[in-house]
């Protein structure tokens, strides 16, 4: 069975922390595309081990403005 999960990317000084926002499950790697590659395999080892994961639903992401002070 596939499943769908969203991942949140911010970077680190020269790394980049990737987290998957339905799990407790993060992971980082030198490149985006490694970090992607190394969450996918960390939520893959995470599903295997617990019985009944927890999986929230996927939470609306989404972007808005602050103004600042001059």
């Amino acid at each position: 069975m596939v499943q769908t999960f969203t991942a949140a990317v911010h970077q680190e000084e020269a790394w980049y922390v990737a987290r998957c926002l339905e799990l407790e499950v993060a992971s980082q790697g030198e490149t985006l595309d490694e970090a992607l590659t190394n969450l996918r395999e960390a939520v893959e080892l995470y599903l295997e081990e617990v019985s009944q994961p927890t999986i929230e639903s996927t939470p609306l992401v989404t972007s808005f403005q602050v103004g600042r002070a001059a």
